[in-house]
C-alpha cells in the first residue's frame, strides 16, 4: 500500500539541483565563467542536501576559490554560499564559458 501511494505522489514532488559556478581570473583578460549543475530526481531532498553539503565542505572546492554554489528546490534557491570574493567578481561583467 505504501509503494503504491509514494508512486502516486513522487510525480507532484520537486526536483532538486545543485548549480556551481566556478570563476576564473587571468590578468589582463576578461573574467570567465564555468557553471556546472548536478540535478537530482523529484523527491530526493535529503541526496541533493548531502551532496551540497560535501560541495561546501570538499577542500578541492576551497582550493578553486572563487566560486558559487546554489541548491535549488523547483525554481526557488534554499541554499547559496560564496567560496572566495564572488560578489566582487559579479559587478564586473563576465564573459561566460559554458
Amino acid at each position: 500500500m505504501k509503494r503504491i501511494l509514494r508512486k502516486a505522489i513522487k510525480p507532484f514532488l520537486p526536483k532538486y539541483q545543485v548549480i556551481t559556478t566556478s570563476y576564473q581570473i587571468i590578468p589582463g583578460q576578461p573574467i570567465t565563467k564555468k557553471h556546472s549543475t548536478h540535478a537530482f530526481e523529484k523527491g530526493a531532498s535529503k541526496e541533493a542536501k548531502e551532496f551540497y553539503q560535501k560541495v561546501i565542505t570538499s577542500d578541492i572546492t576551497k582550493a578553486l576559490a572563487p566560486i558559487e554554489v546554489k541548491l535549488k528546490r523547483s525554481f526557488f534557491t534554499v541554499g547559496k554560499t560564496h567560496i572566495g570574493p564572488v560578489e566582487n567578481f559579479k559587478k564586473v561583467k563576465a564573459v561566460s564559458a559554458n
